[in-house]
Parts: structure tokens; sequence; C-alpha cells
């Protein structure tokens, strides 16, 4: 081989030898292909920590438009005593909800019942005077109205679709620590007894004095229910009232909703009422009636004390459940007629009623 061709054949072989390894480095070495350059640790495995499951975005979301509600009543002592001509301030401290633009807000009745003033103050820190526009006592629902823009509105949906095992978390000023947030799930929404004309959701979010009128929103962030920390069981032997922890109860939206409508609208809430109680067949469809109000609507059709009331208006009353049949009548006008199909003394009868009416304001 001539002397030419083995220098170049010597030349070549280190500049093969370097293209080679050069691509061997560029094809298991992404960082070469990206220009980042070497690392010291490159010989390490990268160790990535997997994504954080937060609910940042859905809080970031709805927060902003939960208030807290100072309420201040001026107590008068008895005018004979010794103390007459004193006055004591008291605050009461709950949550509360924008709703809209216009400034109205919904929160518990029980959160300004009884109260001369009330102010809410913003997440923005800006403290203003609220105005009752109205109340509903069988929801404990009452309507707040303040003149202010730029409010953050709470993020809604006509319908939330709500399940059992739903995640959702509670927005509040429990104790009066400011914002805070508890997180659950839906434990129950049928029926829980707790009202006539419709049924709480219950869940096992935490809540505490101060979060009553608060917002229970799911993990987009969306407005699910109106919280209520005011309810309670009765403790040992009957004697006193004590929280019971994992249940507490909110609202449903929907309701919500349509009690803030008809307040804005008349300032009361209309429900029809046919003026009886009953307790729920266990083992069989239908409920047995236990009082019936004289004067009142089932008494003037007829309705008697121990009937079996199996349907009304053809609605058949569920074994156990009384719940849908009476939510149904309250949300009839008042003046409609229906028709009661009842078992007495072994003999089904139709009766006919006149829905009556039960206004709360």
């Amino acid at each position: 081989m001539p002397a030419l061709q083995r220098f170049i054949l010597a030349l070549l072989k280190p500049i093969i030898l370097g293209l080679t390894v050069a691509a061997i480095l560029l094809v298991f070495i992404p960082e070469f292909r990206q220009g980042s350059g070497l690392s010291v640790n490159w010989l390490q495995k990268r160790d990535n920590p997997p994504e954080r499951l937060s609910y940042f975005d859905a809080i970031s979301r709805s927060a902003p438009a939960v208030v807290y509600i100072y309420g201040v009543s001026i107590d008068n002592p008895n005018p004979n005593s010794i103390f007459r001509g004193r006055t004591t301030e008291r605050t009461n401290l709950g949550s509360g909800v924008i709703m809209n633009e216009d400034g109205y807000l919904m929160t518990c009745y029980h959160v300004i019942k009884d109260t001369d003033t009330i102010f809410i103050r913003l997440q923005d820190s800006r403290t203003l005077e609220a105005q009752i526009v109205g109340f509903d006592v069988e929801t404990d629902l009452a309507v707040l109205k303040v003149d202010a823009k730029d409010l953050h509105v709470m993020p809604q949906v006509p319908k939330t679709g709500l399940r059992v095992g739903d995640v959702v978390m509670a927005i509040g000023n429990p104790l009066d620590l400011g914002r805070t947030i508890t997180q659950g799930i839906v434990s129950r929404i049928s029926r829980n007894n707790l009202a006539n004309y419709f049924d709480f959701i219950q869940t096992d979010a935490v809540l505490h004095p101060g979060n009553s009128g608060g917002a229970l929103v799911d993990s987009n962030g969306y407005l699910v229910g109106i919280t209520n920390a005011n309810f309670k069981t009765r403790g040992p032997s009957g004697r006193g009232l004590t929280t019971v922890d994992g249940i507490n109860f909110a609202v449903p939206y929907e309701l919500a909703k349509k009690v803030m409508e008809e307040i804005i609208v008349s300032g009361t809430v209309v429900r029809g009422q046919l003026g009886f109680v009953g307790n729920a067949l266990i083992e069989r469809k239908g409920m047995v009636v236990t009082a019936v109000t004289r004067g009142g609507p089932a008494d003037n059709a007829g309705l008697k004390t121990n009937d079996i009331l199996l349907a009304i208006n053809g609605f058949e009353i569920e074994e156990n459940d009384t719940g849908q049949a009476l939510n149904m009548v309250s949300q009839t006008a008042p003046g409609t007629l229906l028709t009661l199909r009842i078992e007495r003394n072994q003999e089904l009868i139709t009766l006919t009623v006149v829905v009556g009416s039960s206004a709360s304001s």
C-alpha cells in the first residue's frame, strides 16, 4: 500500500470512530440533542415526582365569592333592673356566598336572625353594610343585598348532578379564623328526616360555627350547596346538644337558588300545604295520618286521623319515604285541586283537596 494511502487511512480511522461515538451518545443521551450540555449527574436515573393532586384551581375560582358576615345586635336589659339604660353589643359570625353581580348574597337565616346591623367582609378586605331582602325559616336561608361593584360571583351551573361519593369542599369562616377550606365526600343526598319538604346534602366535610351560610363546592369549584353548621343532636341521656363528627349538612344549590329567586321577586317563599302530618310506613307503601289541622285543606276535604294516604294526585308514596310526595305538594301553587287516594278501614277512598298556602318571610 502506498505511503499516501496509509496516511489517509490512518487519518480517517479516528474520524470515523469519533463520528460513531458521537452518534451513539446522541441516541442514548438526549441532553446532547437538546443542547443542554452534559450534567455531572447524567449517569444517574432522573426521578421526576408525580404530578400533585390539587384543588387549587377550584378554590381559586370559588373562594373569593365567600364572604364573612358580622351581625351586630343591641341587647337591652330589663328596663326595671338596676342596669336600665345600658346596652350591650352582640356579634354573630357566619359566612355568605355572592350569587350574582347585582350584589345578592345567600347565607343561613340563623346567622342574621335578630341582628340590627349586618356587615360583610369581602376577600379583598372591603367591608360593606348589607340589607336583609328576606328569609325562609323552613330552609334556614336568607338573602342579603350589598351595593358594590367588582364582586366575585360564585361559579354556578343549573344542575349540579351531585352524587354520593363526589368530592366536595366547604369554604367559610369557622370560629372567625378567616377563609378555611375543609374537604370530604357526599355521604347522602336522599331522605334524611331533617326537614319536611326537601333533602339536605350530607357530607363529612368538617363544619364549625362560622361555616354556616358558606359554600359547599365540587372538585371543579362549582357551588353545590349552602352549608349549615347549626344542626346538632342530643347528647347522652338526651341532655344538651352536641355535634357529631363526620356528619354535616348543606342545603342543595337548586333549592337555595329557587328560594333566593322567590325572595328577590316577592320577599317571601310561598309553599303549598294540606294541613296534616303523618308517618311513613315501613313494610308497605303509604303513610299513616297522625294529625289533621282543624279547618285546614285536608280537614275540609274529609281526611281523618289514622287514614293511610297512598297517593297524592297519582304520585304514589313509597315505602319509608314521605319526602317526595310532601315536596310535590309544597311546590304546588295554592288553590290547585289535588286528589288524595287513601285507605280507611280497608276501603279505598278518593278525596279532592284544595291546596292551601304556607308563606315564610
